[in-house]
């Protein structure tokens, strides 16, 4: 786990979130995998904090080795968005995050982990536009937090949190080997789901890859090592959906160092210069209606996946969030 800072978001994309509308509906088909990496990439000094990453977990990424015989609860837990700042504002949108909790029978310890931003969302989402730097940068990393203690006011107050099986201390081990694993390998945070329309038959041009995936992960290696999990309740999570008929391939970042490209660059950079941080509220405004007369008038959203740039032939509903029910794997 690697312990990084927060930059400021770009603020037009929560502007923009407040127009959505909330659907139920199931994607069926990957078109493209996130990438993996060998190892986790170093970041730019550039991308600054504004909150420190996973403040109170251990700052090597360990997590706690558990006696073979011990008996551990699993806790689904889930908690409106920036909670600790905004209360219940982002969950009167579905805007929830997800995570897992633990706890040890042996020595009465809890445990929370989850998966979110190194930079906040705005930054997972958009690039930057950086001096003396031809192509759009990107603060763009997730990971894994692991801590002491389940914070129960902060998870049920506006969310849940509800035990939902038992693993033994063998089996949290093993998790816990193939937490650092996945948490090295898979570090890119992605925010939208790209599908082809708002059906049920709908294909998945691209997955998301946030809190709620890393949860699902989680689940499915424990199923797969013998756990027994289930909810009594719906196991509700937030999607934010693009719709698009196929993505068109454009490149990597030499669209924006070739002269025969320049054109494309320029619009590229002009499509997300919209979405750019630090803005003033009339900047937001007129930001927010650019953003909306490209994506609904010219039928286009430049999307960044796998460290290239894909053109999206945006289709109503154009985009949405859902908060829609996935059951345990």
């Amino acid at each position: 786990i690697i312990h990084y800072s927060i930059h400021k978001p770009g603020v037009g994309i929560f502007v923009l979130f407040l127009f959505l509308e909330l659907r139920n509906d199931r994607n069926e088909y990957c078109y493209l995998a996130r990438m993996r990496l060998d190892r986790r990439p170093d970041v730019d000094p550039y991308c600054q904090a504004l909150f420190p990453f996973c403040p109170s977990g251990d700052p090597d990424g360990r997590m706690p080795v558990m006696r073979d015989s011990d008996l551990v609860s699993v806790f689904r837990l889930q908690t409106p968005v920036w909670e600790f700042r905004y209360g219940d504002v982002l969950g009167k949108f579905h805007i929830m995050h997800d995570a897992i909790g633990f706890g040890s029978a042996k020595t009465g310890r809890n445990f929370t982990m989850e998966w979110y931003e190194l930079f906040q969302l705005g930054n997972c989402t958009f690039p930057h536009e950086r001096a003396g730097v031809s192509a759009p940068f990107w603060c763009n990393q997730g990971a894994a937090c692991f801590y002491d203690e389940i914070d129960d006011v902060h998870w049920k107050q506006n969310g849940s949190l509800e035990k939902i099986g038992e693993i033994s201390g063998e089996m949290f081990n093993e998790m816990a080997r193939w937490v650092q694993e996945d948490n090295e390998t898979g570090v890119y945070y992605e925010t939208w789901t790209v599908k082809s329309d708002a059906g049920a038959n709908a294909t998945t041009w691209f997955e998301s890859y946030d809190c709620s995936q890393f949860v699902h992960r989680t689940y499915k290696k424990l199923l797969d090592m013998g756990a027994d999990l289930s909810s009594q309740t719906p196991t509700s999570y937030t999607k934010i959906y693009l719709y698009s008929g196929e993505p068109l391939h454009l490149g990597d970042d030499s669209i924006f160092q070739q002269s025969s490209t320049r054109d494309l660059a320029t619009d590229i950079k002009k499509f997300y210069h919209s979405f750019r941080s630090h803005q003033s509220v009339v900047e937001v405004i007129e930001s927010l209606l650019e953003a909306l007369e490209k994506m609904v008038l010219e039928k286009t959203f430049y999307f960044y996946y796998n460290s290239e740039y894909w053109k999206l032939p945006m289709k109503y509903p154009y985009i949405k969030i859902n908060y829609e029910e996935i059951p345990l794997p």
